[in-house]
């Protein structure tokens, strides 16, 4: 009987020195790289009237938002992902000297889809509430105007609400700002909510 041959594990030098120079990007944790796939129509442009949205309230804060071009690093956890939005509130910090991997979000928002939508609100939210600085998380549905709010409580708790419908407006307390999920929603055409698909996804620490 043969001896298995031995599981090779990536340390996160070998991670970054591959995924920058990668024409598709992954997510990296304990040792394996995980590729990210590419979003659908409804995924995108929700995506990108959220951050519009955003952005424009944002203007004369101190507070900046990224699209999922930018890395982030989940410190305490090891995992490196790309959040469809993260917002960084006062000086941005990042993980090492290349300045492309931020690691101190002030508020993250994942647009779902079939195949993350579990990985999104369990073990990749699990990650996100080690980051210290992160004081809000949003789930955002591309299947009907729907926005699920993770918002820190002093206590350390997370307390959830729910904004539903275009004429809806959802106010995010980690920005100072009221964002509107008609903006957000704008010329999406909505499908049928498919059946949850459940992916192996980056465990949780």
């Amino acid at each position: 009987m043969g001896v298995p041959a031995p599981v090779y594990q990536l340390g996160e030098a070998d991670y970054l020195e591959i995924e920058r120079r990668a024409e598709f990007k992954s997510e990296f944790f304990g040792g394996e790289m995980f590729a990210v796939a590419g979003g659908s129509l409804a995924h995108s442009l929700i995506a990108t009237n959220l951050a519009a949205e955003v952005r424009n309230q944002l203007r004369g804060r101190p507070c900046v938002p990224f699209n999922c071009d930018l890395r982030l690093k989940v410190e305490p956890t090891g995992l490196y992902t790309y959040p469809d939005l993260s917002v960084v509130c006062g000086p941005v910090r990042f993980a090492g000297p290349e300045g492309d991997t931020i690691v101190n979000p002030t508020l993250l928002a994942e647009v779902v889809s079939e195949s993350t939508e579990a990985y999104d609100r369990g073990e990749k939210f699990g990650h996100y509430r080690q980051i210290a600085s992160l004081q809000e998380y949003l789930l955002v549905s591309q299947w009907e105007p729907r926005i699920e709010q993770f918002v820190r409580q002093p206590n350390g708790l997370w307390l959830l609400a729910v904004a539903q419908g275009m004429e809806t407006s959802l106010e995010l307390p980690s920005l100072g700002i009221t964002i509107a999920l008609g903006e957000v929603f704008a010329k999406v055409e909505f499908t049928p909510t498919p059946l949850r698909a459940r992916t192996p996804r980056p465990r949780d620490a």
